[in-house]
């Protein structure tokens, strides 16, 4: 029986808990195994208390080994590998200002950018191509590689301190780091311009800040409490403005933190109050919603700061957009358009003006349906004198001056030059498409079909009398009887066309594809008085910053899920826990050397078995405690649930969600989640080796607020798995390693021998015969 002074303690059930001690979500922080109270037990576990300085040792080999993995031969291969074509040219894009665009939040890619100038990078070289050579160039490639190398190399201690926060053994932590230590996929995303190394270290961030935040619940509201809220918050928004699915570590914490207000919202705890509930609600909505938007759009920010000059994004962006960059077209060139100038118009996506020619519809089309044998109006890729229109008011005007702009919402007639008829369109079905309407021209003077060549001019995003202006007065264009927008497609028509596009009427007026802009101007009114607008402007405008990132944001969704193209390397998220293929990142064909992107499949495997274990072991108790059995200890059971409930909802976040998703997957979407399997697997083996719980070591009425010391029950055996485990995923990652590194070359029968799965599709194979 416990002395007077010890606190009572024990597996199940709850004992009074000091207010001083530490709490943490992975710890049962109010019970201590009774073992704790036999002097005999208590000795033999003191000999396993894990030092601070055993602890220091082995994040500091674990560190140091993880910079050596991901620096070793950083400077090889000396050209561009893989997605360099994109990350080091917009690291170049910053460097000279010029705009780009990108389905990818900036923040990575400033950090490039700032690592590019940082070691001398002038921006001049292009990155066109995969194997383009830095070292002619002079390009300082090995700076910008080594910001990925050290953020991929300090991840490997946050892991640990994940684990070690988590409630669990030096060797358990070692044991979760080791797997992302010497995993392959993660050394190669980590020594290339790419960034995947900058979203899985703040992903990884986000999570023990997040644990340090939820250890401390019984001391809310603390200085301490609130530091680690508010870095939650901060590196989730670094996670999320790293890569577009960042926002899954951002979707990952809100989940947590509704279960966690779920829990407050008790009324049978004591003290859980509704003011109690709102004052929770309000810090996690300030330190986990308003300070992450903060900082995200702080990015943001910096992005537009920094590109002021016209570059390869302009011509995602609206014209407005695109007026506020020095140097744009638009903005050099945009001209206020009048009555009876000429114009040519330009369709938006397809580039195709519209023209028209004096060949007629056939009689009858391949469907067999009649035509109306109108001029035939289409879609032309090419200058030509039949794409002159000529624009005619159907309003009086003023002999000169301002009042000849043509202007937003104005109804107008396009005149055909070359065949001086006005364009029309009437409900009768087009060539190809039967559900949308034919556009035709009808002569000038035959009036009879006059309210037929009406349409509306509507300028996208104008203003009331806004004047319409080339290259930069995007429109539809709406006819007025019908409501149709004159509107093209890709496909094309028939011989008797020219194989031209078609040009036919969408029955939506406001469909989005149907964007035109004027081109350029022919010839002007010969009467107008233009004095005024010579000299066109060219100082670059102002657009209001949430203008701005409100139109990005939509273009980064909308090209995101538009990135639907085949890739040889694409592979199916169910494929990707067990390895069953990687992607060809670079190749030297001369010396038979390739970087083949694959993980360590020792690591990987180990990481798909223990979630199946993880799963069974809660599968397996719930059926039991349906049954009444109580298998598991409750301060067991509080972990499996918690803290590695937890890592199994980052893991789930970060990998159901490509299921649903249309566009290209590669292996490297797995990354974050193969992270937190690595937690899930560290967690399973604690379960595995030990039926205890981590405990806080005190004394009731002990006064300090130092974290307690925590000891362990997995034993000798706990070292000697780490130990062999260690050693062979460390033997793996040297065998893959010459496809992780691109050098040595491999014969064709070494390369037969590194393809340890049919499915990896391997460079420089020798051919297998039959003997």
């Amino acid at each position: 029986m416990a002395g007077k002074g010890k606190a009572t303690l024990r597996h199940r059930g709850r004992a009074e808990s000091p207010s001083h001690l530490e709490h943490s979500d992975t710890q049962d922080d109010e019970h201590v195994d009774t073992v704790y109270q036999n002097p005999r037990n208590r000795n033999k576990i003191e000999t396993l208390l894990e030092t601070p300085k055993a602890s220091f040792v082995v994040v500091v080999a674990l560190t140091a080994l993880a910079f050596a993995l991901r620096f070793y031969k950083i400077n090889h291969p000396d050209q561009v590998v893989f997605d360099e074509v994109h990350f080091g040219k917009f690291a170049s894009h910053y460097i000279l200002g010029h705009y780009y665009f990108d389905v990818h939040p900036p923040f990575a890619k400033l950090l490039f950018g700032l690592a590019g100038w940082f070691v001398g990078f002038d921006g001049e070289f292009n990155f066109d191509a995969i194997g383009d050579s830095y070292t002619t160039s002079h390009v300082p490639y090995v700076g910008m590689r080594a910001l990925p190398a050290i953020l991929g190399s300090l991840t490997i201690p946050v892991v640990y301190a994940i684990m070690k926060e988590s409630g669990y053994s030096t060797v358990i932590a070692a044991f979760s780091a080791s797997i992302i230590l010497f995993d392959n996929a993660h050394v190669a995303q980590s020594r290339l311009i790419l960034l995947d190394a900058t979203l899985i270290f703040f992903m990884s961030l986000t999570i023990y800040a997040y644990i340090r935040f939820r250890k401390l619940r019984y001391r809310e509201f603390t200085p301490e409490w609130w530091t680690w809220l508010v870095l939650t918050g901060v590196f989730m928004a670094c996670t999320w403005g790293s890569k577009v699915n960042g926002i899954l570590t951002v979707v990952a914490i809100g989940l947590a933190v509704l279960i966690d207000l779920w829990d407050i919202l008790d009324y049978k705890k004591e003290g859980h109050t509704m003011d109690y509930f709102w004052s929770h609600f309000a810090a996690r909505a300030v330190g986990l919603i308003v300070v992450p938007f903060i900082i995200y759009l702080s990015f943001f920010y910096v992005h537009f700061a920094v590109l002021t000059q016209s570059g390869t994004g302009d011509s995602f962006m609206s014209p407005a957009f695109q007026e506020t960059l020095a140097g744009n077209e638009m903005l050099l060139n945009s001209k206020e358009i009048h009555y009876y100038d000429t114009v040519t118009l330009k369709h938006k996506d397809t580039k195709v003006f519209l023209h028209s020619h004096v060949e007629r519809y056939p009689l009858t089309y391949a469907d067999g349906r009649i035509s109306t044998q109108g001029q035939q109006v289409t879609g032309y890729g090419h200058n030509d004198t039949n794409n002159f229109w000529k624009i005619v008011p159907t309003k009086a005007l003023p002999e000169t001056g301002r009042g000849r702009i043509v202007r937003n919402e104005d109804v107008i007639q396009l005149l055909h030059v070359n065949t001086q008829s006005y364009l029309l369109t009437h409900d009768v079905a087009s060539p190809l498409m039967p559900t949308n309407q034919e556009f035709t021209t009808w002569p000038k003077d035959d009036h009879t079909r006059y309210n037929d060549t009406l349409f509306t001019l509507t300028l996208i995003n104008g203003g009331p009398n806004e004047a319409w202006k080339t290259k930069s007065g995007q429109f539809r264009l709406v006819h007025v009887p019908t409501k149709v927008s004159m509107w093209t497609h890709p496909e094309q028509l028939p011989d008797w066309a020219f194989k031209q596009q078609e040009i036919n009427g969408n029955k939506n007026p406001v469909e989005r594809t149907a964007i035109w802009f004027a081109d350029e101007i022919i010839s002007e009114a010969p009467e107008d008085d233009r004095e005024e607008e010579k000299q066109p402007l060219k100082v670059p405008k102002k657009m209001n910053f949430f203008k701005k990132f409100g139109e990005l944001q939509l273009l980064m969704l909308q090209h995101n899920a538009g990135l639907t193209a085949s890739h040889p390397y694409a592979s199916s998220p169910i494929n990707w826990p067990f390895l069953l293929s990687g992607i060809s990142f670079w190749t030297d064909n001369e010396n038979k050397k390739q970087i083949y992107l694959i993980g360590n499949i020792i690591g990987w495997w180990t990481c798909t078995v223990a979630l199946s274990i993880y799963v069974g072991i809660l599968g397996a108790d719930l059926l039991a405690r349906r049954r009444g059995m109580d298998p598991i200890p409750d301060p067991v059971r509080n972990r499996l649930w918690n803290n590695t409930g937890f890592f199994l909802l980052v893991w789930a976040v970060h990998y159901v969600p490509f299921f649903l998703m249309n566009r290209q997957l590669f292996i490297h979407h797995y990354l974050p989640s193969h992270l937190a399997s690595a937690l899930i697997a560290g967690a399973v083996l604690n379960f595995v080796l030990s039926e205890t719980i981590n405990y806080p070591v005190s004394v009731r009425g002990a006064k300090t607020k130092a974290r307690p010391s925590q000891y362990s029950d997995i034993g000798l055996k706990g070292p000697v798995i780490f130990s062999v485990f260690s050693l062979f995923l460390f033997l793996m990652f040297v065998y893959i390693a010459p496809l992780t590194y691109g050098t040595p070359g491999l014969t064709g029968e070494q390369v037969n021998s590194k393809r340890l799965l049919s499915t990896w599709t391997l460079h420089f194979a020798a051919k297998v015969t039959d003997a």
